[in-house]
Parts: C-alpha cells; sequence; structure tokens
C-alpha cells in the first residue's frame, strides 16, 4: 500500500507541478532537448524535525488542493491526521505551530507539513499566497480538522 501511495503521489508531482519540478533543458545542440527532473525535498520528517507517522490502514485516498490565501488572511488553526506535502507556487506564507515553531515559505519551496499538531498559516506578503498541497489519506478519514483556539 505505501508503494502504491507514493507511487501515485510522484507520478501526481510530475503532472501537476511540471513547470515547478520539471523543465525542459536545451542540449548543445539546437534540436536537442531532454527532460530533467528536480527532487524539491524528499524526508521522513516534517518541517519541524518530528517523524512521520506511519499511514492510515484502509483503502488509499489521495486529495490534491490548490489553496488561494488573500495578503494579510490568516488560516484558522487546524490540524492533519494524514501525511500531507505541498508546494508555495506564488506569494510567501508563514506557518506556525501553537507551540511557537515556525516556519517561512517563499514561492517554489516546498513543505512536508506537521502531522496531528495544531497549526495554522498566515501570508504576510503584499499578494495571495498559492500552494498546492497532496494528501495521503484513507476513505472517509478527514484531512484537515478545526482546532478550537
Amino acid at each position: 500500500m505505501i508503494k502504491n501511495t507514493v507511487r501515485v503521489l510522484s507520478v501526481l508531482s510530475v503532472i501537476v507541478l511540471q513547470p515547478s519540478c520539471a523543465t525542459v533543458r536545451i542540449g548543445q545542440e539546437s534540436n536537442e532537448s531532454s527532460i530533467v527532473v528536480k527532487d524539491l525535498i524528499k524526508t521522513s520528517q516534517s518541517w519541524d524535525g518530528k517523524l512521520l507517522v506511519p499511514y492510515p490502514q484502509g483503502q488509499p485516498e489521495i486529495t490534491i488542493r490548490r489553496i488561494s490565501i488573500p495578503a494579510g488572511e490568516r488560516l484558522e488553526t487546524h490540524s492533519h491526521p494524514v501525511i500531507n506535502a505541498g508546494v508555495l507556487l506564488s506569494g510567501e506564507l508563514t506557518v506556525i505551530t501553537v507551540e511557537g515553531k515556525t516556519l517561512h515559505l517563499k514561492s517554489g519551496d516546498p513543505i512536508v507539513e506537521v502531522v496531528n499538531t495544531p497549526h495554522y498559516g498566515i501570508n504576510e506578503g503584499k499578494v495571495p499566497a498559492e500552494i498546492v498541497v497532496f494528501y495521503a489519506g484513507v476513505i472517509d478519514t478527514p484531512i484537515s480538522t478545526s482546532q478550537a483556539e
């Protein structure tokens, strides 16, 4: 199950994020080109240094979200019971855990989100922050839950 989930995420990341992670490079001969694939991140830890939780049991369900956060907006405090990772496509985003750990992202930065840790994001920039996030969950399990503040 884990191999299939990783395989699906790999294929989806190349399809959805192609402009960010795969580029065409023109070779020395003018008619020659090649595809270049760049790993944005490869880790077994979330951005706060904690080991990722094991994948849940059950039928895998992949969710991909494109989230737009207007300048000056703050997301509600929430947590994710499943592993998720994303890439900030544009703008800036600061992610803060309720314990005060902070991560500043700029356009093009990858993130492996914290799991089961309440946190929120805030766009302190002057333009909307656009992020694509991949969630590796199971059917009938929420990918995000709101936390009382």
